[in-house]
């Protein structure tokens, strides 16, 4: 977030709005403009407010968008009695993360007095409000209720959701949830599992928290249960092969959604596959569809998978394909070369070796095969082209765990209680939420800013408040808007560009 600092200039004193940055691994501070400077330790507004002294410079701009996002989708009225506190926190999350015992002096900087209607913010009504999101009935009615009240309002696509999952690590040993098991970043560590639904526009439908050693086609069932209160006909549910089973396909059609889900290219599939790249009929051009950037191959087979009837479509990505050959071939090249010295090798390599150091060549010819080789099973017939774009769009739900990650900040988590990891990771989903309804609303208007960066211009869109200190009158200015930023309020609602003071 940007702040206000002195400048000594000569004999003068200015007062800078500035940024901190980091360059070359080292925060900085960068200078946005110059909105005033002091006289006599009196802090004079530069343009055209003469004779006044500035008291407060309070953020408003991104928490005028976050909040009026709230108010659209019925947050303030949806979250009950500790609404403000929780909102606080929300927001807080999607432009400074900070712990609970940092959140005041953040408020005190902040026009959320005003904006939630709150006298004060103290840590005692924030643990209470934390208390308060605890309740497993309560997360799952809310998050219900919540989406319900997000598709009144847009009208969203109805056809697909994406499922995925992802582990967070935890700081210390006492919550009985978070459990050691391998992070999906590599390594063992102490973690929770969060899963977490999402719609074709990358709005969060739903979300659980699970022990960290559940396996990942483990946490689909409950949230496959919630997902069909929602009341979408017979909705696509994708999600990748980590997630897949016979038993979590059969569970989805009895639930009422078809599938689309990735298989694993070994194992049970051989014959269908190797059938499949054998058919010379596969590489060809009416069998080739473009995505962005990749091109895919793709052959079609009836296909039963467990009890339930479907179609098996293997997708060949020829670029893929060609950097997991050359990838292999770099890492068993440097694996021989240590092994020739005596050296240790990492374990993935040692399959490519025999005991006595000789490479396995039928070995990597056999691994090879299955380069660049997705394996899709769908419960109904798509076209190629339409299958390609559902499936490998998924990506959707990574990019909305990368913003809980990285921008929200829902790790590292250093509660231990497990009712309070749950509401931390609940804040986090209300945030992540806002956060991808701003994207879809600059989206539709073609402003090609994320929300994130939306939030960022807004920063220097502040509160003043000012004494005259020739007749001693109190007043407040909004800081002059920029034309970009008077485009991003008009996207979120077209009445925000003209701010009560």
């Amino acid at each position: 977030m940007s702040f206000i600092r002195k400048v000594k200039v000569g004999k003068h004193i200015y007062l800078q709005e500035v940024k901190s940055v980091w360059e070359n691994g080292r925060s900085k501070h960068k200078y946005i403009r110059t909105i005033g400077k002091e006289i006599d330790d009196k802090k004079i507004l530069s343009g055209s407010i003469q004779h006044s002294q500035i008291s407060r410079v309070s953020i408003y701009g991104p928490l005028l968008i976050l909040d009026e996002i709230a108010k659209q989708i019925k947050l303030h009225e949806l979250l009950g009695e500790y609404s403000s506190e929780i909102l606080s926190m929300v927001y807080s999350h999607c432009i400074d993360p900070r712990s609970l015992n940092k959140m005041r002096e953040w408020f005190d900087r902040t026009e959320l007095n005003h904006i939630l209607n709150l006298k004060e913010l103290t840590e005692r009504r924030l643990i209470d409000s934390l208390n308060y999101m605890e309740s497993k009935e309560r997360s799952e009615i809310l998050q219900n209720k919540i989406f319900n009240a997000v598709n009144a309002k847009y009208h969203l696509k109805k056809d697909s959701f994406f499922y995925d999952v992802t582990n967070i690590y935890f700081f210390g040993s006492n919550c009985k949830i978070a459990k050691i098991s391998k992070s999906k970043e590599g390594g063992y560590k102490r973690l929770v599992q969060i899963g977490l639904a999402v719609t074709d526009e990358g709005i969060p439908i739903f979300h659980k928290v699970f022990n960290g050693n559940v396996f990942d086609a483990r946490t689909l069932f409950d949230v496959m249960k919630n997902l069909s209160y929602v009341g979408f006909k017979s909705p696509f549910l994708i999600w990748d092969r980590g997630v897949s089973s016979g038993i979590n396909i059969s569970d989805a059609k009895k639930l009422g959604f078809q599938v689309i889900c990735g298989l694993a290219n070994k194992g049970n599939l051989p014959f269908e596959v190797d059938d499949a790249l054998k058919n010379s009929n596969f590489v060809i051009p009416q069998n080739r569809v473009q995505l962005k950037e990749s091109s895919f191959y793709v052959s079609v087979k009836n296909y039963k998978y467990n009890d339930v009837s479907g179609y098996l479509y293997i997708c060949l990505n020829r670029k893929q394909q060609v950097e997991q050959q050359e990838k292999r071939l770099k890492n068993i090249e440097e694996a021989n070369k240590l092994l020739q010295k005596n050296k240790q090798i990492n374990n993935s390599l040692e399959k490519y070796f025999s005991k006595t150091g000789r490479l396995l060549e039928k070995r990597i010819e056999e691994e090879a095969k299955y380069d660049g080789i997705s394996i899709i099973f769908s419960t109904q017939k798509l076209g190629v082209h339409e299958l390609v774009r559902k499936y490998f769009d998924k990506d959707i739900v990574e990019k909305a765990f990368a913003c809980l990650k990285g921008v929200v900040k829902v790790r590292p988590v250093r509660k231990w209680i497990a009712e309070r990891v749950k509401a931390h990771v609940f804040i986090c989903y209300l945030s992540y939420l806002l956060l991808s309804i701003i994207d879809y609303k600059l989206k539709k208007k073609n402003i090609d800013v994320s929300s994130i960066e939306a939030l960022e211009q807004l920063e220097t869109m502040y509160k003043v408040y000012l004494t005259d200190f020739k007749n001693g009158n109190e007043f407040v200015k909004t800081v002059i808007l920029t034309t970009p930023q008077e485009k991003i309020l008009k996207a979120i609602n077209k009445n925000l560009t003209k701010p009560s003071n």
